[in-house]
Parts: structure tokens; C-alpha cells; sequence
């Protein structure tokens, strides 16, 4: 499971969510696309939420003067609020806050960011009421996302200004998304939209706009989406790569277990054991044993060890990310001391150092995998390495075959070049030198999700000049590879003469990012 997961987009429909704090699966985070998952408390988490609150209350009718709940914030911490104003300063510090800009994110990634931020309170130590916890799965539940705009988290104090609109849509103020019956979403006044479904808009109390705010939400949603993804994405590596060997009539031999045996690193023994599964039973292979070739290049010859580091990293990314959906991440936490006194402590599990150095590893890996399979569309579309037409155009010369197929991968690569530069090395101190470091972890989720988009498209060229290449050949290719051929063939037909592919490229790019590519290996 941890190297070809199933796409919860897909597979989950219909499963009911208990967050409890402590058990929430990337799949479950990512199956919120489907509108008829349900999410609901579990009973301890019900329990912890108003223990956690009747500190807070305990608190507050002391009169002791306690950071996030009856202070300013930031670098105006050192300025106590009366009682009577703390419902204005938790208002106030979420309208001041929700100032992002640019696109707004899509609805579906909101309601993901909704659900971990559900399951960071549902763990009991944010002080929150149990109304607040649940209004958002409320809007969770019938499809209710406020409308965010992406830009304006530094990944560190939690992503405030997207939560900050997140939550004003929880006070129905601003405007929301709502998905009508025919899958449509249709925006709204916010407190029209809760009115909808007899939701009413939250008043926050003390201590709630910042257990809202304070959180590594928005960088979760687009992480989870992104290790999904590439998962499945290896895989299909993994499997175009083999279509390449057999489209080119290339050698097996550095797939042999023994090779990857002397040097057991997990991701590449893992991607060579599928790679040789691929390439089983195959008359292409039989009909060139005797051949003069004794080595491909490195596109193909270094695949698993290419592949692998990919492998390895989504298995740590799948680590820290589970771990991660699953913390207390807002500031300050409410514990409860020795002598049962509540204890409200300040530190820093807002900071997403760990989740953007990790959506900086999961991009490099990621123009990788798209730069080797770049490299193999080349050699399937060279005669020199194809044994074929140049192009594999019908008619050389009054035709271009494929010939720009690969110049458009070429430039996706200059995309993903881009896209790995890191973002985590980025640091621009703010709240007048009291938030001095931030991770800057939002925007390298967000653009680890773009890239794995783009990949996609280069693995789904890939998978389109071998097929075409293998229409050519006479032997049968291997039983994965003729699945494989069989499957592209569905949904892209032959080139029998030039014609626009983009929609070719298009349609498998979008399906190597289901279960549908991966099933075809079940039957």
C-alpha cells in the first residue's frame, strides 16, 4: 500500500470519517471529493473537545492573564483584552487576517483543509467548543466551502490568512461555495449558504479564532493531494517505462534481481521488481535474444535507480504527512498539569518546516521521473534506437508523426525545473522580528500538487509514442505491456495520419491518476 496506494477519488465514495484525532488517513482526507463521504466526531474526541474548553473557561473566569486568550497576538501579545471585549478580539483578529490573494482554491481542497483542521481540534488541546468543531464538519457534510483565496501563507504561525477565510465563512461573513445535486458549485453569501442547511454562523469565544488560524491546514490539503498523486504516478512510470523497453526491443538484463540485490536500496529493488514484472512473458524479448545490444541507455538501463529515490521519498512523505493530519498544530495548547490545573503553554507546532522541506523533495524527484521519461519518448522516436519510421510518422517527410509530442515534453520539463526550485530556503521575517523564520510550506505544497499535474502529461506522452511504436512491431510485447497497449488504445486511437493529440495526451494523463490504469493488472 505504501507504494501503489488506491485513489480515494475513485475507491472511497460512500465511507463515513470518525475523526478522533489521532487516526485520519491521507486516503480519508483526499476522498472528501467525493460528496457522499460523510465525516462525524468520534465519542473520546467529544469528550476531549469540552474538557479542552472548560479549561479555557476555567481560565478566563480567574482573570490570569494567558496569550491567545485574553492577549493580543503576535508581536502585540503584551496587550491584555478585558473580558467584555474577547468576543470583538477573536472577530477582529480573523477579519484583520483574511487578506489572501490570488486564485481562489478549489472547493474541493478547502473542504480537505476543513477536515484537518476538524481533526486537529478533535484531539482535545486547542480549547475550542464542541459547536465550533462541529459547524465545520457541518459544512464539511453538505458541500459548504468558503471561498478562499490561495496566496498568503508563510507556513509558519499556521496558515492565517487561509484559514482566516475559511473561518469567516464559519461567521457568515464573505461568500462560500456550495456543490449542488448535479456536482456544480454555486457561490454564495455565506450566511445564506449555512441558512441553506440550518446551519447558524458561529460567535467566537476565546481562544477559538486562533485554534481556527493557527495550523498547518492548508499545506495538509495540498500535500495529501500531491503524495496521492504521485504515487500513482510512479507506478505509471514504472509501467511506461517498461512499454518503452519493448517498443524499442531493449534488454532486460539490468532489471536482473541480482543487480538490485548487491545494493538494496527499498525505492529502486522495489521499482526493478516491477519493472520485471511488467516485462514477463513477452515475444519481443524472445525474438532478440541473439541481438548485438548489450546496453541501452541510461533512460532506460538506470530506471530503478532513477525511479527509486521517488519511491523512497513518497514513503517518508507518507510518514511525516500521517504523523502530520493527525497533531495539535495551533499555538498556545491547553494541558491539563499534574495537580489537574489547566495549563496553557506557548510554542511553535505551527511551523511547517518539516512539510515544506518535504513538498521541496517530493518537486525535484518529480522533474526527474518526468526528465528520464523525456529522455525514453526521444529514443522511441529515433530511428536509431526504434528501428522505425523518424517520429513514427506513416509517411516520413509529408508527415511529422509525433515529432512535437516530445517538444511539448521538453517544455513541460522547463515547467518542472522551475517548479523545483526550493521554496523551503525562503525566508522573510514578519510580525516585526518576533516571527523571524517561516517555512514558506503552503507555497511549496501548492506547487508540489501543480507539478505532479504537469507529470502526468510526460508519463502519458510517453505511454502514447510506445504504443504507437509497438503498433509497428509484429512480436507480442509482454502480457503487463499488452494490457497496457490495450488500455491506451481505449481511449486513444492509432496514428494513421498526423492529427492533433493534445486531447490524447489529455484524457490518459487524467486516468493514470485514477485506479482505472492500476486495475488493469487485477484481471
Amino acid at each position: 500500500r505504501v507504494y501503489l496506494n488506491e485513489c480515494p477519488r475513485c475507491n472511497m465514495s460512500g465511507t463515513e470519517i470518525v475523526l478522533d484525532g489521532n487516526s485520519l488517513t491521507i486516503e480519508e482526507v483526499v476522498s472528501i471529493s467525493n460528496s457522499d463521504t460523510k465525516v462525524r466526531l468520534s465519542k473520546s474526541s467529544i469528550k476531549s473537545i469540552s474538557e479542552s474548553r472548560n479549561m479555557v473557561e476555567e481560565i478566563i473566569s480567574s482573570e490570569e492573564v494567558v496569550y491567545g486568550i485574553n492577549t493580543g497576538f503576535g508581536a502585540l501579545s503584551n496587550v491584555t483584552i478585558p473580558k467584555d471585549k474577547l468576543e470583538e478580539l477573536q472577530s477582529n483578529l480573523i477579519r484583520s487576517h483574511a487578506c489572501g490573494l490570488g486564485e481562489k482554491m478549489d472547493p474541493e481542497s478547502v473542504l480537505m483543509m476543513m477536515l484537518v483542521r476538524a481533526n486537529s481540534l478533535a484531539k482535545g488541546f486547542s480549547g475550542a467548543r464542541l459547536e465550533l468543531v462541529q459547524l465545520l464538519i457541518d459544512m464539511i457534510n453538505n458541500r459548504i466551502a468558503p471561498v478562499i483565496p490561495r496566496i498568503g501563507s508563510l507556513g509558519a504561525s499556521g496558515d492565517l490568512a487561509p484559514l482566516s477565510h475559511m473561518t469567516l465563512g464559519m461567521m457568515g461573513e464573505s461568500t462560500s461555495l456550495i456543490q449542488s445535486n448535479n456536482g456544480q458549485w454555486v457561490e454564495l453569501d455565506s450566511s445564506k449558504a449555512l441558512e441553506k442547511f440550518g446551519l447558524t454562523p458561529i460567535i467566537l469565544q476565546a481562544k477559538e479564532g486562533l485554534s481556527l488560524i493557527n495550523g498547518t491546514s492548508q499545506m495538509c490539503s495540498y500535500l495529501c493531494q500531491s503524495i496521492v498523486n504521485l504515487e500513482m504516478l510512479i507506478f505509471a512510470a514504472d509501467a511506461a517505462l517498461s512499454t518503452s523497453i519493448e517498443a524499442i526491443k531493449g534488454s532486460y538484463v539490468a532489471f536482473d534481481k541480482r543487480i538490485h540485490d548487491v545494493r538494496p536500496q527499498v525505492g529502486q529493488s522495489i521499482s526493478a521488481t516491477r519493472i520485471r514484472g511488467f516485462l514477463n512473458n513477452s515475444e519481443i524479448n524472445e525474438s532478440h535474444a541473439d541481438c548485438d545490444r548489450v546496453q541501452d541507455s541510461y533512460s532506460f538501463r538506470c530506471a530503478p535507480q532513477v525511479h527509486g529515490p521517488m519511491i523512497d521519498a513518497l514513503r517518508e512523505a507518507r510518514r511525516v504527512l500521517t504523523i502530520e493530519i493527525n497533531s495539535a498544530t495551533d499555538n498556545p495548547l491547553v494541558f491539563s498539569n499534574s495537580n489537574g490545573m489547566p495549563e496553557v503553554i506557548s510554542g511553535g507546532n505551527f511551523h511547517g518546516q518539516i512539510l515544506s522541506i518535504i513538498g521541496d523533495n517530493l518537486a525535484v524527484c518529480t522533474h526527474e521521473i518526468a526528465s528520464i521519461s523525456e529522455r525514453r519518448i526521444n529514443q522511441v522516436l529515433d530511428p536509431q534506437w526504434s528501428g522505425q519510421k523518424a517520429f513514427l510518422a506513416n509517411d516520413e517527410g509529408l508527415e511529422s508523426g509525433l515529432m512535437i509530442v516530445q517538444y511539448v515534453a521538453a517544455a513541460v520539463i522547463a515547467e518542472l525545473s522551475l517548479l523545483s526550485n526550493p521554496v523551503s530556503t525562503t525566508n522573510v521575517p514578519v510580525s516585526m522580528g518576533k516571527e523571524d523564520h517561516v517555512s514558506m510550506g503552503a507555497t511549496a505544497a501548492f506547487r508540489t500538487l501543480k507539478a505532479s499535474k504537469l507529470l502526468s502529461s510526460v508519463i502519458s506522452s510517453e505511454l502514447i509514442c510506445s504504443c504507437q511504436a509497438l503498433d509497428n512491431i509484429s512480436e507480442r510485447p509482454s502480457d503487463s505491456v499488452s494490457k497496457i497497449h490495450e488500455w491506451v488504445r481505449k481511449y486513444v486511437s492509432k496514428l494513421d495520419s498526423d492529427r492533433s493529440t493534445t486531447e490524447d495526451t489529455e484524457i490518459i494523463a487524467e486516468k493514470i491518476l485514477t485506479t482505472e490504469f492500476s486495475g488493469i493488472f487485477r484481471k
